[in-house]
């Protein structure tokens, strides 16, 4: 990993990285598991091993049968269930110390994220952090899928800048090598550091304000 100075843009992912909604996510799909008869989620150390991308992939492993009922349909009882469950979640712990430190630094900040862009903005204002970020970026839907189209779109704009990936989960990091990022992933979100070291990243930390204790070349 370069010295974090000499990176021009910094690419925040938001659930589970910056968002501390582990604990609402499980509440949500265990709602949607249990009105279904099926086993729901004991703790955040199963949810970690078992949560991934596509999102989709993760409900059927879960027991979600989607040839008996619609994706679509159990994506908006989630977000409903979300939106209520996570009106109590706040920052992850250190974002806002490292929000500030890249902010006096002077490098940009931008937001790619799984989430539907209108409901992303409303969040990041909700916590207050709207004002660190140059742009968002979000989908178009409320499905959760890959974040590579739109990560590439910041790319298509930003092809000088030399970035730093900052996520949870082994989309982050592939999302990053797609746009040729570098990748910091971290532990405290929705997947285990033992699958986060199976990526091909910068460092794996358990904590945001671990970042400072990476090698740095």
């Amino acid at each position: 990993m370069k010295k974090l100075s000499n990176y021009s843009a910094i690419l925040w992912d938001f659930n589970g990285t910056l968002f501390d909604d582990v604990d609402a996510g499980i509440a949500s799909v265990n709602t949607l598991l249990a009105a279904r008869g099926l086993p729901t989620i004991p703790d955040r150390e199963y949810y970690r091993e078992v949560f991934g991308f596509p999102v989709i992939g993760y409900y059927e492993k879960l027991g979600f049968d989607f040839k008996k009922e619609s994706f679509d349909n159990v994506a908006v009882e989630w977000i409903n269930e979300y939106n209520r469950n996570s009106a109590s979640s706040g920052l992850c712990a250190g974002a806002s110390e490292l929000l500030e430190y890249f902010k006096r630094a002077g490098i940009r900040q931008y937001v790619i994220s799984a989430t539907e862009k209108t409901m992303l903005e409303r969040q990041l204002g909700d916590i207050g952090i709207s004002e660190y970020f140059t742009d968002v970026y979000g989908l178009g839907n409320i499905h959760a899928g890959s974040k590579a189209l739109i990560a590439g779109a910041w790319r298509d704009l930003h092809r000088n800048d030399t970035a730093l990936f900052i996520g949870d989960t082994t989309h982050d990091a592939d999302v990053a090598e797609h746009i040729g990022a570098d990748c910091v992933l971290c532990a405290a979100g929705h997947q285990s550091r033992a699958i986060l070291e199976t990526c091909n990243c910068c460092g794996v930390i358990d904590r945001l304000e671990d970042i400072f204790g990476l090698p740095q070349k």
